[in-house]
């Protein structure tokens, strides 16, 4: 494909319900954008090749959405891979991209590899397909053979970079089959600036539609029935313990925990929508945020993370719910000694930095402060939100350094500049820390994988960190022992036996 002709296309139609005759009828016409604006291109002739396209709007509602600043885009994975993971960790939900071959293999690969056991569909295309509009056609076909009530109850089209540079319309597609919904999304990398941001993007779409169809009448209850008590929804993946954990906490108070969103089947979205309140446990998921809105929902920042995280979480909640203060205060001394203890009983004393992209860190970094640690610095790849004000403002008064939108930059120049004795970030952070013979721990794989949440979260942590820390003094006798190697005039491949080294079966 050439730069040119990967943006050739048949300008979308603003009508619902279009077939494949309306699309075909569009006449085709070349979008005209500098040279190299290909899916290797650069963001600014991609997005506005999108804009010239037709797509100004969906790019509008995401730079809203999810603001950049400092950085337009940290250093990530590709975007859209967040709403392939909400797609396939759904039941009775199948999921399509439609993209260049390279990225969809690469998707599909991590997407594997992060234990998706579910087919990845895959819509291709050429330049020819691109330009006639036969790509929106091939898309279409697919949905209809995916659109089978028997094994799905949704079909998710996600559109990758090109097509929706190109302007791919897939807004025309039906929004149901057979009783099969329908979902198509642009999930850009040039729009969306992280894959935890991506998972909003489906996640919000889905309750839109569920919101709509409750809206017209009766809909699917949850397998397990309505609770009896009034629910409070989580929003954001975590770890699954934490779920039960924040549902004991509400026991007390009279309500029950709804379900996490991402759900994992579609009728819990539903359930999801008919909640007393929505805890924005990670505050990222703004298009969430707003469904839960808009069917008169309030939500919540923060989430019950150590001693005083979790206070002020459960007043928040109270306040939400019109829960009795006899309730409240029943509910934080039932609670709030088994944390003090379980921090107490597990201090931190270490120099920390702390970095990563899931869009919990600046609740991880709360429990950090509170079991004892030095935290210097925090650093997140997801934008600023009125959701995580509480945990900045927290944080900030304690003088740790809150940065949005961090880089690789920023977070290695912390860790240069604080020297901690542990580093917690993502792989290229760990493997910088290493080298300078600094504990590291991964966060996605380390962190994020335990508890967090209440008394089970207040010690978990301190068991991963007191244990690297353990390892200093064999970091650095290892540091000592391979100084030099591999670097400045030891590194690369040697064309001949350097001076002064024995080669076996010679001399020196």
């Amino acid at each position: 494909m050439t730069p040119s002709e990967a943006i050739r296309v048949a300008p979308p139609v603003a009508a619902s319900g279009a077939t494949v005759a309306d699309a075909a009828r569009i006449p085709a016409a070349e979008i005209p954008v500098a040279e190299g604006a290909s899916c290797h291109g650069g963001a600014a002739q991609m997005k506005s090749a999108a804009a010239a396209a037709g797509k100004s709007e969906v790019l509008d509602r995401y730079a809203t959405d999810y603001p950049k600043g400092p950085h337009d885009q940290p250093q990530s994975m590709c975007p859209a891979f967040g709403s392939l993971r909400v797609g396939l960790r759904m039941r009775r939900t199948a999921t399509v991209l439609s993209g260049s071959a390279c990225c969809v293999y690469g998707l599909t690969f991590t997407s594997h590899f992060y234990g998706a056991r579910r087919t990845v569909g895959y819509v291709p295309f050429d330049s020819e397909t691109l330009v006639t509009g036969k790509l929106f056609e091939d898309i279409r076909e697919a949905v209809f053979k995916l659109a089978d009530p028997t094994n799905n109850d949704a079909v998710v089209v996600i559109n990758l970079c090109v097509p929706t540079a190109s302007g791919v319309p897939l807004d025309l597609l039906p929004k149901e089959i057979n009783g099969v919904r329908i979902i198509g999304i642009d999930v850009p990398g040039f729009g969306v600036p992280t894959h935890a941001e991506a998972k909003d993007v489906l996640a919000g779409a889905m309750l839109r539609y569920a919101r709509n169809e409750a809206e017209r009448g009766p809909v699917a209850q949850p397998q397990q029935g309505r609770s009896a008590r009034p629910t409070v929804s989580l929003v954001g993946e975590m770890f699954p313990v934490d779920a039960v954990g924040i549902g004991r906490l509400l026991e007390p108070l009279g309500l029950a925990a709804g379900p996490v969103v991402p759900t994992r089947e579609w009728r819990e979205l539903y359930a999801a929508l008919d909640c007393a309140a929505v805890a924005m446990i990670h505050p990222f998921y703004v298009a969430s945020c707003r469904e839960f809105q808009a069917a008169g929902r309030p939500c919540v920042g923060s989430a019950p993370v150590g001693y005083e995280g979790t206070a002020a979480w459960l007043e928040s909640i109270a306040d939400a719910c019109n829960v009795p203060r006899e309730r409240l205060d029943a509910a934080r001394n039932a609670i709030l000694p088994a944390i003090r203890g379980a921090l107490a009983a597990a201090p931190i004393d270490a120099r920390i930095t702390l970095s990563g992209y899931e869009g919990s860190e600046l609740l991880v970094a709360r429990v950090l402060v509170e079991s004892g640690a030095d935290l210097r610095y925090v650093g997140t790849a997801c934008g600023r939100t009125r959701w995580s004000d509480a945990d900045r403002e927290w944080l900030e008064s304690k003088g740790v350094t809150v940065r949005y939108r961090a880089s690789l930059e920023d977070d290695l120049a912390a860790m240069h500049e604080f020297r901690p004795d542990l580093a917690i970030g993502t792989t290229p952070v760990v493997q910088k820390a290493k080298e300078l013979a600094i504990p590291s721990l991964y966060f996605t794989n380390l962190i994020s994988a335990r508890p967090l949440m209440g008394p089970a979260g207040a010690g978990s942590l301190s068991q991963v960190i007191n244990a690297a820390l353990r390892n200093r003094e064999r970091f650095a006798k290892m540091q000592s022992f391979f100084e030099g190697v591999g670097s400045a005039d030891n590194a690369g491949v040697w064309e001949q036996a350097p001076a002064g080294l024995r080669v076996a079966g010679g001399a020196a």
